[in-house]
């Protein structure tokens, strides 16, 4: 394997482990469901899109052909992610999970778990 690739690989698994530690650490660490929501959705999905699209590179380049199973993977977490943050939002408003006093805007909370769905 030419070592330009390899240093790819390396480059995005460090960044892919940067980004799922920090995910790791804000979801044991933050203080409210809410501020712990972005967490796993934002951190987490990156560092795992970093690892997976490492994992592609470098079984691409080993295997003599396009890996096509971590593309759809990380198509799929990177589409289903967003969504799933989404209704676990909507969930914990509906069951009154508490903000943190100082969250801005809470005062729209009680309206938005009124709101009918479509």
């Amino acid at each position: 394997m030419h070592p330009a690739i390899e240093w790819t690989v390396v480059v995005l698994l460090l960044i892919g482990s940067v980004f799922l530690l920090v995910g790791s650490v804000g979801l044991a660490r933050l203080p409210d469901f809410f501020t712990r929501l972005h967490a796993p959705t934002k951190a987490s999905t990156l560092g795992i899109g970093g690892v997976l699209i490492a994992s592609c590179l470098y079984f691409s380049i080993e295997q003599d052909g396009l890996s096509v199973k971590e593309l759809v993977i990380t198509l799929f977490l990177f589409i289903t992610a967003p969504i799933t943050a989404h209704m676990l939002a909507k969930a914990a408003l509906h069951q009154d999970s508490p903000p943190l006093e100082r969250t801005r805007n809470s005062d729209l909370m009680t309206p938005a778990k009124d709101r009918e769905s479509p």
